[in-house]
């Protein structure tokens, strides 16, 4: 009689222990699911409110012979996802992309100019992936814009930030009110993320596959993201020092500096696929750099951007700058 009892009390809490892993691995699993995460993580401009926050302004020098103005809505609310793929093909036949990667509707008339720059050294087969996909993505977004590939043909190291303002100085000089910074490893998912600026700068990509769609942190401010022209100037654009690195904690500095906060899309809106690569070493100056923003942001920027332009060639998909910093 013993035994039995105590047979059934070590099948009792046998039991209860598979019961309550159970239940312990069902908790971690809601805990550490992507989307609730990066819900969680940061506040987010709703589908319902995206445009009311958008800014409605073409390039100074654009123009539309189209009667009606395109409507934007479908395309917000579009909750469809791109297939990869996309990138291992070819562009449809009759795109009407012009040379330099100049794209408008003819049927609507669109009410937003955007440039699309993109600092670049020696990824040719994944340019060639990003050209055919980007365009595919933004002709379905009826706007106005422009790819600019700005690429860095000397021997020093790798300076995406000088890149960026290079690309911003040509975008601005053709008169482009928005300007999108876009890594050439990273694809938008989602139609809905529309490729123009809003009042407040945007992270774009805040929900990348690589960190399991989830916002590493708040200050993040890099991959792709858009600005406002004015407001670009406003901040003097980014430092030209930022040699082997990336430079995108400098951008959020000065903005912070300037009290301009940024904003986001909500996390399925703003999902981005990475393809991996060699990670690049990163100097050790960055952090000198960064602790001196304040000091020297009215100094290094745009007001001090000085590099030697190689050749500037309109080819069918982008339009190519080729420097020498």
């Amino acid at each position: 009689m013993w035994n039995y009892f105590l047979r059934v009390m070590r099948h009792y809490v046998f039991k209860k222990k598979i019961l309550y892993c159970g239940l312990f691995v069902i908790i971690l699993i809601i805990l550490l699911h992507p989307d609730r995460n990066a819900r969680g993580t940061y506040e987010f401009i709703t589908k319902e409110n995206i445009l009311n926050n958008l800014l409605k302004e073409t390039a100074s020098n654009f123009s539309s012979r189209a009667i009606s103005d395109c409507d934007y809505y479908d395309i917000i609310n579009d909750e469809t996802t791109l297939p990869i793929t996309i990138a291992e093909g070819d562009l449809i036949e009759g795109h009407r992309i012009r040379d330099g990667g100049e794209y408008a509707p003819l049927d609507c008339r669109p009410k937003f100019s955007t440039a699309v720059i993109v600092p670049y050294r020696d990824r040719a087969e994944q340019l060639r992936g990003f050209l055919v996909y980007m365009h595919m993505f933004l002709r379905r977004q009826h706007i106005h814009y422009r790819i600019y590939v700005v690429e860095q043909v000397d021997s020093r190291p790798f300076n995406k930030a000088k890149l960026m303002n290079i690309g911003a100085v040509a975008a601005m000089r053709a008169g482009y009110p928005c300007l999108v910074f876009h890594n050439v490893d990273l694809l938008p998912l989602k139609p809905g993320n529309l490729y123009a600026c809003t009042k407040l700068p945007r992270h774009m990509s805040s929900s990348i596959n690589k960190f399991r769609f989830v916002l590493p942190y708040l200050k993040l401010f890099g991959g792709a993201i858009s600005i406002a022209s004015k407001q670009f100037n406003e901040i003097n654009g980014m430092s030209n020092e930022y040699f082997g690195l990336n430079g995108e904690d400098d951008l959020f500095s000065r903005l912070e500096s300037h009290k301009i906060k940024l904003t986001r899309f909500e996390p399925l809106t703003s999902r981005y696929y990475m393809f991996s690569y060699p990670k690049q070493e990163q100097r050790q100056h960055r952090n000198n750099i960064l602790n001196h923003v304040k000091q020297t942001m009215s100094m290094d920027g745009l007001n001090s951007l000085k590099y030697t332009e190689v050749a500037v060639v309109l080819h069918p998909l982008f339009t190519h700058i080729m420097v020498d910093l």
